[in-house]
């Protein structure tokens, strides 16, 4: 029998480049997706990639009756689970919002999972859960710290409920992926970031802005104990963090993990600053991004990257794509998008 993944939220930027993965490893598919942030262009580009007519169920998985359709409709034996509302800034001021939608949506899926004997989940989670770290680069060991928007609380809070899970009905397996800054698209062109609105996350904001939709970027905070006084983040190629869900999906299948819970942070483990990337983008595609330098954002933690040897070792995974190919094929998104040629 085929393996078949179900991925929630799987219109999504990390859900449709994974649909996508998991497709040329020989996987079945089952997408599900309300498109509350999203939309069926996605589909259509994992579709047109892989020459698969991938399934997709529109429902939300906050609602446990749409949901149970699709378990009844379609046998699967693992899920992986992206489906979350995902601003920090929206979740401070939103906080039920993101505890219904983050929290219940998991919920929902466990107990079906739990119902309907499906084995195995990848629960997406971040490396929020470690606030700023005491020492860097963060191993899976590095203490969490209290989260600081409810967006983090939810992801340290499903990850105990994972866990919590796996000791209490038997036969459940689950591995939690710390990802740190994913960014990128596809090398086709045909699926990336598309945020809704005004972008959270920097690498769409840059390509705005270098396709003229955005006046100018602003760089949060140029006074940080950093080389260049920006902040440090780890940026990961989605495409490599889409493949660490198709080995941990088959770790689970083969039965190889160490435990029946696991976490492994996916990174580069490559500090690279803000300034450092919009430079970098600057320079590989060739364009100009204006930017000016504001005042700290509330929130931003200094410097965070991950040590990845667990996830090398472990699971045989390791980043592959180099910065410049990364920021290349994100801005070859944009154009296709906006038909820049």
């Amino acid at each position: 029998m085929k393996n078949t993944v179900l991925v929630t939220g799987g219109a999504g930027f990390i859900g449709s480049h994974t649909a996508v993965e998991l497709t040329n490893a020989g996987f079945g598919v089952v997408i599900v997706d309300d498109l509350s942030n999203s939309d069926m262009g996605a589909v259509e580009g994992v579709r047109k990639i892989t020459g698969v007519e991938i399934p997709f169920e529109k429902a939300d998985c906050n609602s446990r009756e749409e949901l149970e359709q699709v378990f009844k409709k379609y046998k699967f034996n693992s899920v992986i689970h992206f489906a979350a509302s995902k601003a920090v800034g929206e979740s401070v001021e939103k906080p039920l919002l993101y505890y219904r939608n983050n929290v219940g949506s998991f919920v929902n899926i466990l107990s079906l999972m739990s119902e309907y004997g499906v084995s195995n989940i990848v629960f997406s989670s971040s490396a929020t859960v470690y606030g700023q770290p005491d020492t860097l680069p963060a191993t899976e060991q590095t203490p969490r710290k209290p989260a600081t928007s409810p967006y983090g609380n939810t992801k340290q809070m499903c990850e105990d409920i994972l866990r919590d899970s796996v000791a209490a009905y038997k036969g459940l397996k689950g591995i939690a992926l710390r990802y740190f800054n994913p960014i990128g698209a596809h090398p086709s062109a045909l699926i990336g970031e598309l945020p809704k609105g005004v972008p959270n996350n920097l690498v769409p904001f840059i390509t705005q802005t270098a396709a003229g939709i955005r006046k100018e970027l602003s760089v949060f905070g140029d006074d940080y104990n950093t080389p260049d006084g920006s902040c440090l983040r780890d940026y990961i190629d989605v495409v490599d963090l889409a493949k660490a869900h198709v080995v941990a999906v088959t770790r689970m299948i083969e039965n190889k993990g160490k435990a029946e819970y696991e976490i492994f942070n996916i990174g580069t483990g490559v500090p690279v600053s803000v300034l450092e990337l919009v430079n970098t983008f600057q320079k590989v595609n060739d364009v100009k991004v204006p930017y000016k330098i504001v005042g700290r954002r509330a929130g931003d933690v200094e410097a965070v990257w991950a040590d990845t040897k667990l996830a090398n070792n472990e699971l045989g995974w390791k980043a592959e794509r180099t910065l410049d190919d990364t920021l290349a094929s994100a801005w070859a998104w944009e154009k296709h998008i906006r038909n820049i040629k």
